[in-house]
């Protein structure tokens, strides 16, 4: 069985086929990861308050708390991924993701609520970016990006697919019957993936002939300690990233609820469905204009100006206006995927290749634990103004996602003086 092992180990290095089934492997793990406890969380916080009445303040700070620890895990991730493996890590996490959503389901009081948002938040993350990266980073040296890029479609995909799964499911069957059949399906397939997959290794990445002995290891970092934090370049990239974030969960986290009583909640979900597929194509077209020697901060503000566009039409929606609605969520949407995907990029062209994993890791970091407020922050809001539909009814809402779109431009094009942009480090 170990020599077996080992000559999997070999074929996984050599074989033309292996790298294509690695990225479609983190693919399907996004597509889940993204799909259970990203885009599900709105679909949960309508049912929840559909069954029990409680208020959507309080339901929203669930959200918050669900996305919250999914940070504190986060953190700890790669130490998990040393001791018991990617593949491992995510079977656990996909369990106890499970159990989460079934607590959302089934609670009878509102502490239960907070504490099936402490299972989810945590499990859902094993899942995540960090997982995807990690089940990448072996593999593919020279052709990381890209390798990348098309295995996060996998996270717009999952919005694709599960948002109007998750209202059929729930309409269908009920709440508790849903998310038992989607986790379960969910342990199946992390299970299968794991054995298939995640628990290979190869021996050299697939690529590591094309890469010059020059760039094997990473030039050694030039900010080291505080003075990265003094450099006006990472504070408005991590700024930009943290509130265009914030905006955008937002604005997610309530949007189910405020589509439905204009369109009803199988149409809300398809259109939930349609803002997470105009991501991919907002990628792609990032993609193509962060051409060599693009300043990148100026791809990211005009992909916010675009969704600050959406966000605005928005309030325009009313029960007659059905393509404006349409137009708006597309707008919206396409912004979406690039609001995660741009700063890393962003980072790679602006800092010493050395700085480089430093400063992702920190701009991620410091994103989630900010964008982790904005459900309960912009539910008290909603509560507070009487809101239950999008239209003039959500002007101070839809207003205060705006300036936060506004405000996360504000500083991207603020980044572009602080200092001149590095080479390129593809």
């Amino acid at each position: 069985m170990a020599e077996r092992g080992k000559m999997a180990d070999r074929q996984g290095a050599a074989h033309p086929l292996s790298g294509r089934r690695v990225v479609r492997a983190a693919f399907v793990l996004a597509m889940f990861g993204w799909g259970v406890g990203f885009y599900g969380p709105p679909v949960y916080l309508h049912a929840v308050i559909e069954r029990t009445g409680w208020p959507l303040a309080w339901v929203s700070a669930a959200l918050t708390v669900h996305f919250l620890c999914g940070a504190l895990v986060i953190a700890q991730l790669p130490r998990a991924h040393a001791r018991f493996g990617v593949g491992a890590t995510a079977l656990g996490g996909a369990l106890l993701a499970t159990i989460g959503v079934l607590g959302w389901a089934l609670c009878k009081q509102p502490w239960q609520l907070f504490v099936a948002a402490l299972a989810s938040g945590g499990g859902w993350v094993t899942m995540g970016a960090v997982a995807v990266n990690a089940v990448i980073a072996p593999w593919f040296v020279r052709t990381r990006p890209a390798a990348l890029s098309s295995a996060y479609n996998g996270a717009s995909v999952g919005g694709a697919v599960f948002s109007p799964l998750w209202v059929a499911l729930i309409g269908a069957w009920g709440f508790a019957p849903a998310a038992l059949a989607v986790g379960l399906v969910t342990i199946v397939m992390v299970g299968w993936l794991t054995r298939a997959v995640f628990s290979l290794r190869p021996q050299q990445p697939i690529d590591a002939d094309a890469v010059p002995a020059a760039q094997a290891a990473p030039d050694s970092p030039r900010l080291p300690g505080a003075l990265l934090w003094r450099e006006a370049r990472f504070r408005t990239l991590a700024l930009g990233m943290a509130i265009g974030l914030f905006a955008q969960i937002g604005l997610l986290a309530h949007l189910l609820t405020l589509l439905v009583p204009l369109l009803g909640a199988q149409a809300a979900g398809w259109l939930m469905g349609l803002a997470t597929a105009c991501a991919i194509g907002g990628r792609r077209v990032a993609a193509a204009a962060t051409r060599p020697g693009v300043d990148r901060r100026t791809v990211a503000a005009l992909g916010y100006a675009v969704q600050l566009a959406g966000t605005l039409l928005l309030g325009a929606a009313d029960e007659g206006r059905v393509v404006l609605i349409v137009l708006a969520i597309v707008l919206f949407g396409s912004g979406i995927g690039n609001a995660t995907s741009l700063p890393p990029l962003i980072a790679q062209q602006e800092f010493e290749r050395g700085d480089v994993p430093r400063v992702v890791a920190l701009i991620v970091a410091i994103a989630q634990a900010t964008y982790a407020f904005a459900p309960a922050l912009f539910g008290a809001l909603l509560q507070a103004t009487g809101t239950v539909r999008l239209g003039a009814d959500a002007f101070a809402f839809l207003v205060a996602v705006a300036a936060a779109q506004a405000l996360a431009i504000a500083c991207f094009a603020l980044g572009r003086r602080a200092g001149a942009v590095l080479t390129v480090q593809a």
